[in-house]
């Protein structure tokens, strides 16, 4: 596994918008005021064509300028990449990104989450890359820094490794045209679960080699020229494969449909476990199966232990992850610890 070089003192940020860019409130008062608190702290900001875009139709531009946007990025003199927004139709890029090239240049840290999986997982499994599943541009213009941001930009700077989530969580944002740049309205009390088969257990231990993301993403790329996940599980196989998951637009039986896709595909032939994040329709039921349910029932098939609830994904506060490294995660009752290690 390929590890970038982390954020230096006044080192270079690089923006790119692969998924939405920033165009309407509050999206582009939050970047504007991203960069301004970047600039701050003493880095300099490189933007690339589609940051302020809106010519595409659920990502900032035609996908072939999309794609030559992450062409550019990567081989700019940027230190660091991270992306402008998560979005709709980012799969669509993908036949315009060299991946070839990008296994071949010198590695760069891209963050971003949600529509953005298909860059960061790509990047482990075409690139043997790390990338890092965390926030988007636009949470870092919050007037207030959450704690999960400034861990997000401590991760950038290669300064935590280790992390251990977050009391609360927002279910209901007051991010707004009217208040564009809202810290997290925290008001929901963390709920942790772990699961070996269908038995709850209140004391895990998980590790392996960290990988996945957005479930609406993944299971779009199962069975396309991009998919690698397989030979990427074959080359870990020693090492297991610790998969973190969370969903954004999937009802419950869409979720389950997306899990046994990717369990038919071989994907999860190497799994040695799950991290599973709060759905953004969360609390969702239909006809008796719940997005708890639905996540469980190829894991409790295998016999596989889960973490269910974890601070991944649309609901936050996120953790950031390293993509691609080697992990230790912990449960015990509601405690969660999470240990990266660059191996």
């Amino acid at each position: 596994m390929r590890y970038p070089k982390f954020l230096k003192e006044g080192g270079s940020i690089g923006f790119l918008a692969p998924s939405f860019g920033c165009t309407t409130s509050p999206y582009k008062e939050a970047f504007d005021s991203a960069l301004a608190k970047f600039e701050a702290l003493g880095h300099k900001t490189v933007l690339g064509p589609n940051c302020y875009a809106d010519c595409g139709t659920g990502i900032s531009n035609v996908p072939e300028k999309c794609g030559s946007e992450v062409n550019k990025m990567f081989a700019s003199d940027a230190d660091i990449l991270i992306s402008c927004g998560g979005g709709e139709l980012m799969c669509e890029i993908l036949p315009f990104v060299d991946f070839k090239e990008l296994k071949n240049e010198a590695p760069k840290w891209f963050m971003g989450y949600s529509d953005n999986t298909n860059l960061t997982f790509l990047l482990n499994t075409l690139c043997d890359t790390a990338s890092i599943y965390g926030p988007c541009a636009g949470s870092f213009g919050q007037s207030i820094w959450h704690e999960s941001i400034e861990d997000a930009y401590k991760l950038l700077k290669g300064e935590k490794l280790q992390n251990a989530g977050y009391d609360m969580w927002e279910i209901d944002s007051k991010k707004s045209a009217e208040d564009p740049l809202a810290t997290y309205n925290i008001t929901e009390k963390r709920e942790l679960t772990g699961f070996v088969g269908a038995l709850k257990r209140d004391d895990l231990s998980l590790k392996g080699r960290l990988t996945g993301g957005c479930l609406d993403c993944l299971a779009n790329l199962a069975g396309t020229r991009f998919d690698a996940a397989s030979e990427f599980a074959e080359k870990y196989a020693e090492d297991g494969i610790l998969w973190f998951l969370e969903c954004c637009d999937l009802n419950p039986f869409a979720v389950r449909r997306a899990m046994w896709n990717l369990y038919e595909a071989g994907w999860f032939k190497y799994a040695s476990g799950f991290i599973i994040g709060r759905p953004f329709h969360y609390g969702q039921e239909e006809m008796g199966l719940d997005m708890e349910k639905a996540f469980l029932e190829i894991p409790s098939k295998m016999g596989l232990p889960v973490i269910m609830g974890a601070d991944i994904g649309h609901l936050p506060p996120m953790i950031p992850l390293i993509s691609g490294c080697l992990a230790e995660a912990e449960l015990k009752g509601q405690e969660f610890l999470i240990r990266q290690f660059l191996k």
